[in-house]
């Protein structure tokens, strides 16, 4: 059998396959106690929470870039009532190797939903961490020989439903792979203000093209971690959102090549500033998905890149 050769080293580098997830049979809007996040909860007590024929919509319209650039695109099987539009929780890919998270155990079924995908991956390449090892997909971003990893140091860590990275998490990165520099970042943690709540670092920090980024200064709990990303990026390569912004989910856009990206029509600011530095801005909408703090890197999961 002809297994998929997975290849993801960076972020941004030219995509050939990748998982989207969709809002099809996304389920009832959840009840207050439902809700996984600040910012579902917000929507849901607002009467604002997202209804599944737009979500469907703003997939599709992100499907139809994919298509354009020629992107083998994998669906989820379809599960009946189950939000399954965040395929970057439930697992992501290292060099060639496919890492299953373990993510908030009711969600285990988004998993099965892609075994047709992880059936034409060579089974030495798939890894499921031990239990006490807690990492998502939105935590981990990778820069050629850096691995970058969000998570909580909190003493208060199993108290709060938005850490979703231990140190377990990083230290199990770190061993898999000892010849990259695996770096941890210290995330703010909300259970009540989405405005300052990371849920995952890509809220906060995301590499674009060769050598910029989108960053937010105070998603970062200890001011160390920005620096060290000022000074390998350098100040100048680095588009700074405010707190608004960064509610909104302007960091959580997505690489399809060095020089295009997929982003969000309502950031003008990010998508002007993108332009101005030589890239393809698609522009899509997807206000209603951000509405559930997420946006397009989580609704993606990349599998091949050049």
């Amino acid at each position: 059998m002809d297994y998929l050769k997975l290849n993801i080293k960076n972020e941004t580098s030219r995509l050939r396959a990748v998982v989207l997830g969709t809002a099809t049979s996304n389920g009832p809007t959840p009840t207050v106690e439902e809700a996984y996040d600040p910012k579902s909860l917000e929507h849901i007590k607002a009467g604002t929470y997202p209804v599944e024929a737009d979500m469907v919509k703003e997939m599709d319209a992100v499907a139809k870039v994919f298509e354009k650039y020629n992107v083998k695109v994998y669906r989820p099987d379809l599960i009946e009532d189950y939000n399954q539009i965040f395929a970057r929780d439930i697992a992501f890919v290292i060099d060639d190797i496919f890492i299953k998270a373990n993510i908030l155990p009711e969600r285990d079924e988004e998993l099965d939903a892609i075994q047709y995908v992880i059936d034409q991956i060579d089974p030495k390449k798939v890894i499921r961490p031990p239990e006490e090892v807690h990492i998502e997909g939105g935590d981990v971003m990778l820069w050629n020989n850096h691995i970058f990893i969000g998570t909580y140091k909190g003493s208060d860590y199993k108290n709060y439903i938005t850490a979703r990275t231990n140190m377990e998490g990083v230290n199990f990165i770190k061993d898999l792979f000892p010849d990259k520099i695996v770096k941890e970042f210290d995330l703010v943690k909300s259970k009540i203000e989405p405005r300052d709540n990371a849920l995952h670092l890509d809220c906060c920090f995301q590499p674009v093209g060769k050598n910029k980024g989108i960053i937010y200064k105070s998603g970062f709990r200890e001011e160390s971690d920005y620096v060290y990303l000022v000074n390998l990026f350098g100040k100048e390569n680095l588009f700074h959102i405010t707190r608004e912004e960064m509610y909104h989910m302007n960091s959580n856009i997505f690489s399809i090549a060095e020089d295009v990206v997929i982003s969000e029509r309502n950031f003008t600011r990010l998508n002007t500033w993108l332009r101005k530095h030589g890239f393809t801005v698609e522009e899509v909408p997807y206000a209603e998905i951000s509405k559930q703090e997420g946006l397009l890197r989580c609704s993606t999961m990349p599998l091949i890149r050049d």
